[in-house]
C-alpha cells in the first residue's frame, strides 16, 4: 500500500471507515471513503467562521473612510460585505474540495476537513463552494447595476478565478508560495479600495494605507496557518511560503506582518488622536504574537488564528470609531 493510502486509512473517522479503507485500494490523490455524515456544526466549521473577520474588517473601515469623505451608501456597502464574506466562504469550501481530492489533506495535522476526513462527498462540498460563489457574483452584479461601473465585472471575475485557483486547477498558486501575497492583495486593497470606490467614485490616500494594514493581517493569518502544516504540506508536495521559509522564519515574518498595520496608519493618530483606539487590538494581537513564538502544538496555532481574526476586527473598529467620532457624536 502506498504512503498516501496508508494516510487515508489513518484519517478515516471511524472503525467502519478504516475497514472499508483497508478493503478497497484507492488511487493516490483521492479522498477517503465517506464514513460518517458531517454534522451541521462541522459544515459551519468548514466555512471557517474564525477567519471571516478578515473579510468584514476592510469593508467596515472602507465605509468609515467614505463617510468622512462625504459620500457613502449603506446599501452598496452591505452588498460589498456580502461579496467579501461569500467569496471567503466559497474559497474555504473550494480549498477543502481541492486539497481533499488531491490527497493533500491525507497528511493534515490540523482540524479535519470535510472531504479529507471522508465526512462529505467531494461533489457536495464543490456544490456548496459554487453556491457561495454564485451569491458573491449576484451581489457583485447588483453593485455594478447600481453604480453603472461595468468594468467592475472584470474585477469580480478576477476575484472568483483567484479564489478558485488558490488550491484548484492545474497550477494552484497556493502550492507555490504565492498564497500570502494574494491574501494580502485581495483582503486588503481589493476589498477595501473596491468598497470605497463604489461609495465615493474615487480612491483616497487614507484608504490605500488602511488597505495595506488590512492586507497585512490577512497575510499574517495565512502564513501562521501554513506554518502549522509545514511538515504535512511538504510531504504532500504543497510548497507554501511557510514550507519555503521554514518554521522559524515564518514565525518571525508573522510577527512583522502583525506589527506592520500600526506603522501604516501612524499618520491617522497625528491627525485624529481618537484613532489611537486601534491600540485596543493589541489585546488580541499581543497574545497572538507570544503564542505564535512559543507554540509547540497545532492546537496552539489554531488559537493564534482566532486571535488574529479578533485583532483585525478590533483594529478596523478602533480606526473606524476614531474616524467617525465627530460624525456620530
Amino acid at each position: 500500500m502506498s504512503k498516501k493510502n496508508k494516510a487515508q486509512s489513518l484519517k478515516s473517522g471511524s472503525k467502519a471507515g478504516q475497514k472499508a479503507g483497508s478493503k478497497t485500494a484507492h488511487k493516490s490523490g483521492t479522498p477517503a471513503p465517506v464514513v460518517a455524515k458531517a454534522t451541521l456544526s462541522e459544515w459551519i466549521d468548514g466555512a471557517r467562521i474564525r477567519t471571516l473577520g478578515l473579510a468584514v474588517a476592510p469593508v467596515i473601515l472602507a465605509y468609515a473612510i467614505s463617510v468622512i469623505e462625504g459620500e457613502s451608501s449603506v446599501k452598496l456597502t452591505i452588498l460589498a460585505l456580502i461579496v467579501a464574506v461569500a467569496l471567503q466562504i466559497a474559497v474555504n469550501f473550494a480549498n477543502d474540495y481541492s486539497d481533499g481530492t488531491r490527497g493533500t489533506d491525507n497528511y493534515r495535522v490540523g482540524p479535519q476537513r470535510l472531504v479529507g476526513s471522508g465526512k462529505a462527498r467531494p461533489r457536495t462540498v464543490l456544490l456548496v463552494a459554487l453556491f457561495f460563489f454564485a451569491i458573491a457574483a449576484a451581489a457583485g452584479l447588483l453593485i455594478v447595476i447600481r453604480t453603472h461601473e461595468w468594468w467592475l465585472l472584470g474585477v469580480g471575475a478576477v476575484c472568483i478565478i483567484a479564489a478558485w485557483t488558490y488550491t484548484g486547477g492545474k497550477f494552484p498558486y497556493g502550492y507555490y508560495g504565492f498564497g500570502e501575497v494574494m491574501a494580502f492583495i485581495f483582503f486588503g486593497p481589493v476589498i477595501l479600495l473596491g468598497t470605497e470606490y463604489i461609495n465615493l467614485g474615487v480612491i483616497t490616500e487614507a484608504a490605500i494605507w488602511a488597505s495595506l494594514a488590512m492586507g497585512s493581517f490577512a497575510a499574517a493569518m495565512l502564513l501562521i496557518n501554513n506554518a502549522r502544516d509545514i511538515e504535512p504540506d511538504r510531504a504532500a508536495g504543497k510548497y507554501t511560503l511557510a514550507v519555503l521559509l521554514g518554521d522559524t522564519a515564518s514565525r518571525i515574518i508573522f510577527v512583522i506582518l502583525l506589527i506592520a498595520p500600526f506603522g501604516f496608519i501612524w499618520f491617522f493618530w497625528l491627525a485624529l488622536p481618537e484613532t489611537a483606539f486601534t491600540l485596543f487590538s493589541l489585546l488580541a494581537i499581543g497574545p497572538a504574537i507570544l503564542i505564535a513564538l512559543m507554540a509547540q502544538t497545532s492546537k496552539e496555532l489554531v488559537l493564534v488564528l482566532k486571535l488574529v481574526n479578533v485583532g483585525a476586527l478590533l483594529f478596523a473598529l478602533g480606526l473606524s470609531y476614531g474616524l467617525l467620532k465627530d460624525v456620530l457624536f
